[in-house]
């Protein structure tokens, strides 16, 4: 960013905007007690809004899911169907695979995997996670110490993983406090009817909107998300 002219006059006080952060570092989020030390951080950046938006729908909620292959492979079965079809997809799945690993997925034939409600696409996407864990293209642990940006490359690069996915396990599964997933419409639509915008911004404006909010990104979507579910309700 090139250096600011002086100012005539004082400016006006705003929230801050996309900038350097020089505030203290941003804990990986695993407790309420790390989350609300992200928030703190988030709150710094643009205390107005998130102000705003919290005395409508409350603090931000925690919601983490178990990391690994598990918690990837939740992610996977709850795309494009209803949150009641996924519980009885990863039902199915658990109880014909007691201990749900890579080894005994790749074991399974498309028969047993049918039978659990997974479509063929989804089998391929399992499949191919499987696979990469196996041979080491994919690791968890080497995945919870990268910053957002590599982590999303490194799961983009295996077969099925797009960016929604990939930002999902970084946000709820590895608690990475700077996962942004710009692709969600729910969260598209929650930054247009946050920030008064005239139209719904696409994934390239949503990053660009999210600069204001680094390097607690994932903070500020937890926040929105909840902010939206109550705006959106009958009677707000």
């Amino acid at each position: 960013m090139p250096p600011a002219r002086a100012p005539r006059k004082p400016a006006r006080k705003t929230s801050p905007r996309a900038g350097p952060y020089s505030g203290p570092s941003v804990p990986v989020i695993r407790c309420e007690e790390t989350l609300a030390a992200a928030f703190e951080a988030l709150r710094a950046r643009d205390r107005e809004l998130i102000d705003r938006l919290v005395a409508t729908a409350g603090p931000p909620p925690l919601r983490l899911r178990e990391p690994g292959f598990a918690g990837l492979a939740w992610i996977v079965v709850s795309q494009q169907v209803s949150t009641a079809s996924a519980r009885a997809i990863h039902g199915r799945l658990a109880a014909r695979f007691p201990e749900f690993s890579p080894a005994n997925l790749l074991a399974a034939d498309d028969d047993a995997l049918k039978s659990c409600g997974l479509s063929a696409p989804k089998m391929r996407t399992l499949r191919a996670v499987a696979r990469a864990i196996t041979s080491g293209d994919l690791d968890f642990e080497a995945l919870a110490t990268m910053d957002a940006k590599s982590a999303h490359v490194v799961m983009t690069a295996v077969h099925g993983i797009g960016p929604w996915t990939a930002d999902i396990y970084l946000l709820f599964c590895l608690g990475h406090p700077d996962a942004w997933p710009v692709g969600d419409l729910a969260l598209q639509e929650a930054a247009r009817m946050a920030l008064g915008l005239k139209s719904r911004p696409d994934a390239k404006q949503l990053e660009i909107i999210g600069e204001r909010w680094r390097p607690a990104r994932g903070v500020a979507a937890r926040i929105l998300w909840a902010w939206y579910g109550v705006a959106k309700s009958p009677g707000k």
